[in-house]
């Protein structure tokens, strides 16, 4: 089992609380008046596509640069006046964690341990654990630089974790990353969030957002909300359709204008269709794509995912 210290230096106390935090770059607002709390022992996932100001968000609360505006505190300690030892007490694994291609699976953790000042007698017992709990223990003599992606995302939470830090700080963690992979970093997480450590990080992917205690939905600097993936969804305006034909791309054509229909949002396979009453619409809709010659067509209810709430958000927000 693996153990995390006690979370902040008062364990009543948010482990991330976050005011009105701002950051520039010349004109860009990469982050704009921020304000979040994350509770000792809880997961929270910051969602949003590339450039909504998820790394640079990050790279702030671990001390990494420095707010233009705001405040916050990690685990009690001001991220910028008390930059040094706060690095001390988290485990940061940015998008492409550094690790040397040259040296072995151990020979990258005994790295680590050494850059973290772990004692030899910790990592006697530390090392095993962690090599066991990522399932990297028959491979701790293989060179970084012949791991599989999903390999090498492993031994880089095994180094972030190596000094047993009180809070885990993941940027987008199974970015390229195959999906077997993917549920196999994320059952390490799992185990992670038993032993009560707290979990903030950064993804694109809408269903792993979905499998954290909280999430947080930005876009442009912004955060547009931060709740639960069940209270997000609870705000869903209107009602959901999953369209199927064999031709998506007329029948997104045809749907997107007709005035049941609130918005259209493609899904590899299928169109997720928003429409104020599923009752009312249902039958318009194959009428319409019926009466345009579609074959292979399929409506059936839905409910709404955090990507159909996304959209729908940042429309809102937009208009």
């Amino acid at each position: 089992m693996l153990l995390s210290s006690s979370t902040t230096k008062n364990p009543a106390e948010p482990a991330i609380r976050v005011e009105g935090l701002s950051k520039r770059f010349g004109s860009l607002v990469a982050v704009d008046d921020l304000s979040l709390t994350v509770a000792p022992g809880e997961s929270f996932a910051l969602v949003g596509p590339d450039g909504a100001g998820k790394t640079t968000t990050i790279r702030l609360l671990c001390g990494i640069m420095d707010p233009d505006g705001g405040r916050a505190e990690v685990l009690g300690f001001d991220t910028v006046k008390e930059a040094e030892p706060l690095k001390e007490q988290i485990g940061y694994m940015p998008q492409r964690f550094g690790l040397y291609d040259d040296l072995t699976v151990a020979e990258n953790i005994s790295f680590y341990a050494d850059i973290y000042r772990v004692p030899r007698s910790e990592r006697q017992a530390r090392v095993p654990e962690l090599l066991a709990f990522s399932n990297l223990a028959p491979f701790q003599d293989r060179l970084a630089t012949n791991l599989s992606g999903g390999m090498r995302q492993k031994l880089g939470l095994v180094c972030a974790l190596i000094h047993t830090p009180r809070l885990l700080i993941l940027d987008e963690p199974t970015f390229g990353v195959d999906p077997v992979s993917r549920r196999e970093f994320w059952q390490i997480l799992y185990e992670l969030q038993r032993t009560g450590m707290t979990i903030f990080l950064s993804t694109a992917y809408m269903d792993e957002a979905e499998r954290a205690h909280r999430v947080g939905l930005m876009h442009r600097g912004r955060l547009l909300v931060a709740d639960t993936p069940g209270a997000i969804k609870a705000t869903f305006a209107g009602e959901l359709l999953e369209v199927r034909a064999d031709d998506l791309h007329t029948t997104r054509k045809i749907l997107t204008p007709l005035p049941q229909v609130r918005q259209v949002l493609a899904m590899g396979d299928r169109l997720m269709v928003t429409v104020a009453s599923r009752a009312e619409a249902l039958a318009l809709l194959r009428a319409a794509l019926e009466a345009a010659g579609l074959t292979g067509i399929s409506i059936v209810p839905a409910e709404p995912a955090l990507e159909e709430m996304f959209v729908q958000i940042v429309r809102r927000e937009e208009e």
